[in-house]
């Protein structure tokens, strides 16, 4: 006989008021014993938090970004008595802990071209037709090219952890010899193990979760796609002291008008002219898929390390709202309460060190997108002038791109048009 039961969150240790990031399941959903039905996310690690019934979903008592502790409802379940045991006849069982990072943006792994996976043997599944593991480990496994079947769990019930995933690749890359001189991968030298402390006094501190995962994604971005960078300054005057007009206007609003603002529109206006800069190759690396909406990522120096959330339909927006837009979606990632949805379906980046300092980098493109725009701090410069010298707010660009798709030249004409849309604040109005 059928009967509503609820579901609420386990015993998750000390925790309390702990983010939801991910909701697995609907009304209507018909689950299994030990489905996953929510993601948590604590400051230390993501915790999946299974099913300890099988049924009918009924209805959703929460929802991505929500808080909760241990006994808060999830869901009510319709769910028949000969199912309200666990497989070991337990009711209740703790989260599973996922050591990956599932906040960062899942799209840069799964829309990778398969042969910029890692070049891993094939093996026979050892675990049966189904793995069981979290989705932050499959995501994890996933961007590092391994199939999550042939990974051999070692956790509660068989389940694959994350150190699971790495003695896999470990074993399969010295059987193969990838990484090593003699190997099919890069063929280089592997990095030297050395003792730091027999030099010196050291400290060792672990990297955060969100280095961690950005880092692999960048080395994978920098070594897989071939990176060339043009540079070129921009002629702001006008529009800085245009920008700081329109500041004084909106103090009282509590709205900073910056730099970044107008960046954002002389962006959108430069990749609708030059399209090709608004796209990315299919998995197969032989198609350009071309954008026909205008997503720009906006790099954020966060105390945790770099995030990248994303501005929707930037051409639709003027420079006040986007602004406003940019405080808002800063002051999240800065406060750990961005979410993974803000960080996907970007189509062109935009990292401004011009607050730090500096006058030209490299910066690396954040795949799939095909190439990333990096600012640096403007400085007065003597610039000639029906023929004498005047000092004006030069703004140097760095614009790395990936070479596959775009040339030298495509990439020249871009930059030189986008220079001119910042030194003229006319056109962004066009």
């Amino acid at each position: 006989m059928a009967e509503i039961k609820q579901v609420a969150v386990p015993d998750i240790g000390d925790y309390k008021d702990v983010s939801i990031i991910e909701v697995m399941v609907k009304a209507g959903d018909k689950i299994n014993v030990e489905d996953n039905l929510i993601t948590l996310e604590t400051d230390k690690a993501a915790m999946d938090v299974p099913s300890p019934y099988s049924g009918t979903v009924k209805e959703l008592k929460v929802k991505t970004g929500d808080k909760v502790s241990q006994g808060s409802v999830i869901l009510l379940l319709e769910s028949s008595a000969a199912s309200n045991q666990t497989k070991n006849g337990q009711t209740n069982q703790p989260a599973h802990q996922a050591t990956a990072d599932v906040s960062a943006p899942p799209t840069i792994a799964e829309n990778l071209p398969a042969k910029q996976a890692p070049i891993l043997p094939k093996a026979t599944p050892s675990i049966g037709i189904k793995a069981h593991a979290s989705p932050a480990i499959r995501r994890f496994a996933r961007e590092l090219g391994v199939q999550i079947a042939n990974v051999k769990g070692s956790g509660e019930k068989g389940r694959v952890t994350k150190d699971d995933v790495q003695v896999f690749v470990k074993s399969a890359l010295a059987q193969s010899g990838v990484g090593t001189a003699g190997g099919n991968g890069l063929q280089v030298l592997a990095m030297p193990v050395v003792d730091f402390a027999k030099f010196g006094t050291v400290e060792t501190k672990p990297l955060s979760r969100i280095k961690k995962l950005s880092g692999a994604n960048l080395h994978r971005n920098w070594v897989s796609i071939p990176h060339v960078t043009q540079f070129d300054e921009a002629d702001i005057t006008e529009m800085e002291a245009f920008r700081k007009e329109l500041g004084k206007e909106y103090v009282k609003q509590n709205i900073k008008i910056t730099p970044l603002a107008f960046m954002l529109k002389a962006v959108v206006i430069a990749l609708q002219k030059f399209p090709e800069f608004n796209a990315s190759l299919d998995a197969s690396s032989e198609n350009l898929v071309l954008k026909k909406y205008f997503h720009i990522g906006v790099a954020v120096d966060t105390p945790d390390g770099l995030m990248v959330p994303v501005l929707r339909d930037v051409d639709k927006k003027g420079i006040v709202q986007l602004a406003k837009e940019l405080g808002e979606i800063s002051a999240r990632a800065r406060d750990k309460k961005i979410s993974a949805t803000d960080m996907q379906g970007g189509c062109f980046s935009i990292s401004s060190l011009g607050g730090i300092g500096g006058t030209a980098f490299t910066p690396i493109i954040n795949a799939p997108e095909l190439a990333i725009l990096g600012v640096s701090r403007a400085i007065i410069k003597p610039m000639h002038q029906d023929d004498t010298f005047v000092a004006r707010l030069m703004l140097p660009l760095s614009l790395s791109y990936d070479h596959r798709v775009i040339d030298g030249a495509a990439a020249a004409r871009f930059i030189v048009f986008l220079s001119q849309v910042l030194a003229d604040t006319r056109r962004l109005a066009l």
